[in-house]
């Protein structure tokens, strides 16, 4: 089993030009487009939350039990759902703006235990910086960590919601020492300061690094550095693309039950390239449609000749 906790809100995307295009509301989160993205993938997956009673928080929740998502871990409240207005540039990326006063997910708190069979549970975006949930998260990070459980990171950067950037970015390196593998984007990597080898001296084995089009690099605890190419595809846009990589990532290593450090460190060059050369084909299949929709096993099957 494979945990993924943090949010899952409410995306509204622009269906045309200009400030005042209609938006259409689609289910998204990073979080939640992570566990959607492992469950159809095919990997045994939980989500833990907390979602709003509303007809979003349904609608949510029916899309991660369509995708085989397990979501017995999901609190429920009262509150409405958090909203995310989207504004996609010509190149198809995607910046956002947040409506997040007194939505349920941010009152999340940590559960006492994880699901049974957990081998890995999975942080990142809104849900740590948005209190006192994130407190909650950070608690289940650590004792995740504490307990050896294989702990993955993305910290997906959103620095509107951010009021103290420097507090943030120690915070930031608070957790490192928690986590297993860290995955982030070279945006991300920016705004953080720092490099993967400072990182990597404190905490994880495995820093991901995504560029976009132009592909992925992982760094290691051992001193490895592999690179793949990004897949050309026609991009719609690239919304839920990193989640995409995450799951990707996560569903590889269990495959190759490499969920641990010393599985990390026993993948070697050929292995890493494989591995990344399966998250690129993932994010890939998801920027070419609209909004996040990450693809499901079969489209990742090697075609016959």
């Amino acid at each position: 089993m494979i945990v993924v906790a943090g949010e899952a809100l409410i995306d509204l995307v622009p269906r045309g030009a200009g400030a005042l295009a209609a938006l259409t509301p689609a289910l998204g989160g990073g979080p939640f487009n992570t566990a959607v993205a492992l469950g159809r993938l095919g990997s045994p997956t939980a989500f833990c939350s907390r979602v709003s009673r509303d007809a979003f928080g349904e609608a949510l929740l029916g899309r991660l039990r369509e995708s085989g998502v397990d979501v017995s871990s999901v609190q429920r409240g009262n509150e409405p759902t958090t909203l995310a207005v989207a504004t996609v540039g010509t190149d198809g990326s995607a910046a956002y703006s947040f409506y997040v006063e007194g939505t349920a997910d941010r009152l999340f708190t940590a559960p006492d235990v994880l699901p049974a069979g957990t081998r890995a549970v999975s942080f990142g975006t809104c849900s740590l910086v948005l209190e006192p949930g994130a407190s909650a998260y950070e608690e289940l990070m650590r004792a995740a960590g504490a307990r050896g459980v294989f702990t993955a990171l993305d910290p997906n950067i959103r620095a509107v919601l951010i009021p103290d950037p420097d507090a943030y970015r120690a915070r930031f390196r608070s957790w490192l020492p928690s986590v297993s593998l860290l995955k982030l984007s070279e945006e991300d990597a920016e705004w953080l300061g720092g490099s993967p080898q400072e990182w990597l001296a404190v905490g994880p084995a495995a820093v991901v690094v995504t560029r976009g089009g132009e592909g992925l690099t992982v760094y290691t605890r051992e001193g490895g550095a592999y690179t793949v190419p990004g897949e050309r595809v026609e991009v719609v846009d690239t919304i839920g693309a990193g989640d995409t990589v995450n799951a990707a990532l996560l569903h590889g290593l269990a495959a190759r039950d490499a969920l641990s450090d010393a599985g990390l460190a026993a993948l070697g060059a050929d292995g890493w390239a494989d591995l990344l050369g399966f998250a690129a084909r993932a994010a890939a299949i998801t920027c070419s449609r609209a909004g996040a929709e990450p693809p499901y096993a079969h489209e990742l099957e090697p075609k016959a000749a």
